[in-house]
């Protein structure tokens, strides 16, 4: 299967580490982003660096969007120096950004005058596995287009999960997975906090849980770096914070109450408040330690 010419617009910690990944397996990547630094090592790696979106739209079969938000998303997009005027009919656009369904959805409208496909296509799981591969990809969108961009989206993932061809399903099951891990995460940071008011060893605990009912994935990972006192942004704190907020206006628009997901947003809130929002998301852990009282000391 032919592979597509591959841009990438974002090369932040997922962004860039997709696109080391497809230098390493020969793919012809070109790359964008705001922060000369990210560039540069792209560049050193083998990637042709891209002026702005306009400039690449007009060298690529594929773009790959992995910005922050919908706002950035749009500038890349539509912006004054936005891709979709200079995409050529037939190529396609994926974004994997975290937003609300309804801008996927739209994104694929505008395009769709220009002859351009979309592709709604989350991803999930972290920095080092878009390193190797080993993401798992939510891809949703006409066929035709993702039979195009396939070898891209199986060097990028090792699980690629079809969930359709309506745009916004992918991202509506990414939402879905993320309300989880942000209540796993509250969760854990609380759960974690309490034990050490309680004076237990928190290695100790993590051992327990991690063979036993009260595991997750999420609290494997986190409070493992967290009682490390590793809070060195891999996903930082304020990006989960948005995407709780997102889930949680989803169910809100779909008359569907989310309790534990207001509960835990409001603890990401509040860390966010807290100073905490560029650390990791592991840091929930150091604002669940604020909400405890100091133990008092024995006579």
């Amino acid at each position: 299967m032919t592979r597509p010419r591959t841009g990438i617009v974002g090369i932040g910690n997922m962004g860039l580490a997709m696109a080391l990944n497809l230098i390493d397996r020969g793919f012809d990547i070109s790359v964008r982003d705001i922060r000369p630094d990210a560039e540069a090592i792209a560049a050193a790696a083998g990637a042709r660096i891209q002026r702005s979106p306009a400039s690449m739209a007009r060298t690529v079969d594929l773009m790959i969007v992995v910005v922050v938000d919908a706002g950035q998303v749009e500038s890349v997009l539509f912006g004054d120096e936005g891709a979709a005027p200079h995409l050529s009919e037939g190529s396609a656009v994926m974004v994997c950004s975290t937003v609300s369904p309804e801008d996927m959805a739209g994104w694929a409208e505008r395009l769709a005058r220009h002859g351009v496909g979309f592709i709604d296509g989350p991803i999930s799981g972290g920095p080092a596995r878009a390193r190797d591969g080993s993401m798992t990809l939510m891809q949703c969108g006409a066929e035709a287009f993702v039979l195009m961009a396939r070898p891209v989206l199986e060097a990028l993932a090792s699980r690629v999960v079809a969930v359709g061809e309506r745009i916004g399903d992918g991202t509506r099951a990414k939402l879905m997975n993320n309300l989880l891990a942000g209540i796993h995460l509250a969760a854990a940071a609380e759960a974690f906090a309490l034990a050490e008011h309680l004076g237990l060893d928190t290695r100790t605990l993590l051992d327990i849980t991690s063979s036993s009912s009260g595991q997750s994935w999420i609290q494997q990972d986190r409070m493992r770096r967290a009682l490390d006192d590793d809070f060195a942004p891999r996903a930082e704190c304020r990006i989960l914070t948005k995407d709780l907020s997102i889930a949680t206006d989803c169910a809100a628009r779909a008359g569907f109450r989310t309790p534990l997901g207001d509960a835990a947003l409001s603890q990401f809130r509040q860390a966010c408040a807290d100073g905490l929002s560029e650390l990791d998301d592991a840091a929930l852990l150091l604002s669940a330690r604020t909400r405890l009282p100091k133990p008092s000391s024995e006579s």
